[in-house]
């Protein structure tokens, strides 16, 4: 019978174009060799699209499809069925009325999964059909909020030692440490409870976490897509504990509550390494704990898939492949620059050229570039190491963030020294950026003898793709903008779902305004122009501002106008309303 079905299947599969006799007897040849399922072998050799294989199961067997990304399961359901019989048939449970419970099944044909699923409920057992990929992230989302049997592994793999492990900690002052304190580090529920906030917040792709005591209880924050949300809070008695073992970890004085300090360190989970940056502030009810994720698996160091447009992108490309001159990317803490400079690293580094790097702290190892961390507790800044690194013969130098007068002074004698010049600063428009060099105390010829571009960026929260929905923009919102109001102007947003914790937003998209220095915005430069005048000017002379380039982005159905609105509000582009 099973056999039978395929058979009418792969039949089907080739009535309607969907697969060819070819293809088919090639899939089968894999199947003979390596083994597996059929319906795996068409997809991953890219012979048949998932959601074509699942529309044409449905219509032989005569079962539903079912969206899950648009359903939702009631908790009690998911008791039903164990996580680990949920993974290995790729199976769900939907509803229950009566003596029937309906499934969700990627691959309906297999009996002996209804059989077994029959046998360990005692229900009757009805079948939709639907995907691998939303089977996969239906078990992530319920049977991880559900049943918490995803922390119970996580629990029992640390009893082992396997879950985390800290494959590198921090350079820090060995000191002798209080008796209780080493012990309380050692505490399993403290190390339990560590390493169970580090694991949440690699699985929410955070970019930070915050550790702060509160008068009864911790309180754990992560930063999600830019945006703090709350996660399960410890009990105020951990905090101590939480504190010290993140110290230990990143080999920092767990002896010292008085004074600030800094750390890192690296771990080992589920068989991939990430960096955690640290930083402990004394408040006045205990000590704060801040965490900086840098997961390698996440970081995307390609210029074209950071999201930018195309003008503003290849206005940065060709300004960095000029054998001299200084590029500056500013912004907001958190919004990307690092990353940018790393791409544009990447994009120009070949084997002709000695490219070296000074940091606070170095984010990401990259290959066959030299890289610095400075150690301002020894003297080592970022002028005391440009000094140096200039006696290295270098080719193009990226400062991590130009601070003072004294960084930006030899950065920008750098580049009229023959160098390329990378750098950042914390200034929110590109026009801004000039103004600050100037109140740094930099010289306005020197500016326009060094700095090529200066691009402004931010990361916009791209729109949730399983809970996206169109919606009719308000005029009002375009008053101003080089926009035919004839046309019909669709925009989208996110109605919310449990895979955007009911945010409407997942992941996020770079915005950029990329300001090159022509002989206009050189000669008001030199002669003091208010940054409000160089941005008049240079949109006059075709630089799309944060704002444009955000609403390109509303069109295209990427993000929403309010995310552009909250990202740009100190954009006055009268172009932009």
């Amino acid at each position: 019978m099973n056999l039978s079905l395929k058979e009418r299947l792969n039949k089907l599969l080739i009535e309607k174009g969907i697969l060819t006799s070819e293809k088919l007897n090639k899939a089968l040849d894999i199947q003979k060799k390596k083994g597996g399922k059929l319906s795996d072998i068409l997809v991953e050799n890219g012979f048949v699209d998932r959601k074509d294989l699942m529309v044409a199961l449905s219509e032989e067997l005569g079962i539903p499809p079912i969206n899950l990304a648009r359903y939702k399961i009631e908790p009690s359901l998911i008791k039903l069925i164990p996580r680990k019989l949920a993974e290995h048939y790729q199976i769900v449970p939907i509803s229950k009325m009566g003596n029937l419970l309906t499934v969700a099944m990627a691959d309906p044909l297999n009996i002996f999964a209804v059989d077994d699923i029959k046998s360990l409920t005692g229900f009757q057992i009805g079948i939709l059909v639907t995907t691998d990929k939303d089977i996969r992230r239906a078990i992530d989302d319920y049977y991880g909020e559900a049943t918490h049997e995803a922390i119970e592994e996580l629990m029992a793999g640390m009893k082992k030692g396997k879950a985390i492990e800290v494959v590198e900690g921090g350079v820090g002052e060995e000191e002798v440490l209080p008796t209780d304190l080493v012990r309380m580090t050692q505490e399993t529920p403290v190390v339990q409870m560590t390493d169970l906030i580090l694991a949440e917040a690699i699985k929410l792709k955070a970019s930070d976490v915050l550790i702060e005591p509160m008068e009864k209880i911790l309180r754990i924050r992560y930063r999600v897509d830019g945006v703090l949300r709350e996660g399960k809070n410890a009990p105020r008695s951990m905090h101590d504990g939480i504190v010290s073992r993140l110290k230990v970890m990143s080999n920092l004085n767990i002896a010292e509550h008085r004074l600030p300090q800094d750390g890192r360190f690296k771990i080992n989970i589920q068989n991939r390494e990430v960096d955690f940056r640290i930083s402990v502030l004394p408040s006045n009810i205990g000590e704060k704990a801040a965490l900086r994720i840098l997961d390698k698996t996440q970081a995307t160091l390609d210029l074209d898939k950071l999201g930018f447009e195309k003008k503003p992108l290849e206005s940065l490309k060709r300004e960095s492949q000029k054998p001299h001159g200084m590029i500056l990317v500013c912004g907001p803490s958190g919004c990307g620059k690092t990353t940018t400079l790393y791409s544009v690293l990447k994009f120009i580094d070949s084997p002709e050229k000695n490219i070296v790097t000074v940091e606070d702290p170095v984010e990401y190892d990259l290959h066959g570039i030299n890289q610095v961390t400075i150690r301002t507790n020894i003297g080592l800044t970022f002028a005391n190491s440009l000094r140096s690194i200039l006696r290295q013969d270098p080719d193009i130098i990226m400062v991590g963030e130009i601070r003072d007068f004294d960084t930006a002074d030899i950065a920008i004698k750098s580049a009229l020294t023959g160098h390329l010049v990378l750098s950042t600063l914390h200034t929110t428009t590109a026009a801004g950026s000039i103004i600050r060099l100037v109140n740094m105390g930099i010289e306005p010829f020197l500016i326009t003898s060094s700095v090529v571009l200066v691009a402004a960026q931010r990361l916009a929260r791209k729109i949730c793709p399983d809970c996206k929905e169109e919606y009719k923009l308000p005029h009002s919102a375009l008053e101003g903008c080089k926009i035919d109001m004839n046309k019909k102007i669709a925009a989208y947003k996110g109605k919310g779902c449990r895979h955007c914790l009911n945010t409407g937003y997942k992941g996020r998209v770079g915005l950029m305004e990329a300001l090159t220095l022509t002989p206009k915005i050189k000669e008001l430069i030199a002669n003091k122009a208010q940054d409000y005048q160089i941005k008049e000017e240079a949109v006059k002379e075709g630089m799309a501002t944060l704002r444009e380039n955000g609403l390109k982005k509303v069109l295209a159905g990427i993000t929403t106008w309010e995310e552009v609105l909250r990202l740009t509000a100190g954009d006055q582009s009268t172009e932009t309303g």
